[in-house]
Parts: C-alpha cells; sequence; structure tokens
C-alpha cells in the first residue's frame, strides 16, 4: 500500500532449515555445520529489497539458502507483518513458505 511506503511496516521472519548435522556434531567444528550468521545476513538483504509481496520477499529468501549454504537439505521461511494496516484489530498476517533440494 502506499502508505506503507511512506511509513514502513514491521516484519518478523521465522526460518527453519534441515541440515544433516551428524559430521558437526561429532566434532564440534563450526565448519561443519550451517552457518547461522549466513542465514541472519540472507534474511537481512532480502528484507531490506522493496518488493510488494511477502511470497517475493519469501521465495528469494528461500532461493538464496538454497544455493549458498550447501549442507541445507529443505528451508522453510515464515514472513510476518505486524499491525498491518488492512481496517481491523489483526496482530499479523504472515505467508510461509518451504523450499527443497
Amino acid at each position: 500500500m502506499v502508505e506503507e511506503g511512506k511509513i514502513g511496516s514491521d516484519y518478523r521472519v521465522d526460518l527453519k532449515v534441515w541440515a544433516d548435522l551428524k559430521k558437526s556434531a561429532e566434532t564440534d567444528q563450526l565448519s561443519d555445520t550451517v552457518d547461522y550468521v549466513h542465514l541472519n545476513r540472507i534474511v537481512k538483504e532480502e528484507m531490506a529489497i522493496r518488493t510488494k509481496l511477502l511470497e517475493t520477499v519469501a521465495s528469494t529468501t528461500l532461493d538464496r539458502i538454497l544455493s549458498e549454504l550447501e549442507l541445507v537439505r529443505k528451508a522453510e521461511v515464515k514472513i510476518s507483518k505486524l499491525n498491518p494496516p488492512i481496517g481491523g484489530n489483526v496482530e499479523m498476517v504472515s505467508v510461509i513458505m518451504n523450499r527443497k533440494r
């Protein structure tokens, strides 16, 4: 909505990833596990890109996770717009998408 473009909106992003973590559990090495800093960077960068739909940012976020983090086999992202201006007392609206290799 035009108003949202002017005043901005607040969002919440919940992310789940599936990976084989057996090796990292055995080695206790950061290099053998999913890099959560990298995941956070992807989410922050994708959320910074202005889009019209939550579906768009959810899709691009999932694409990047699967292309940049080889250990991730499946990912799910839930993006919620908090207190959306839709003329009612609504806490949030959300989109959930998932993708796997």
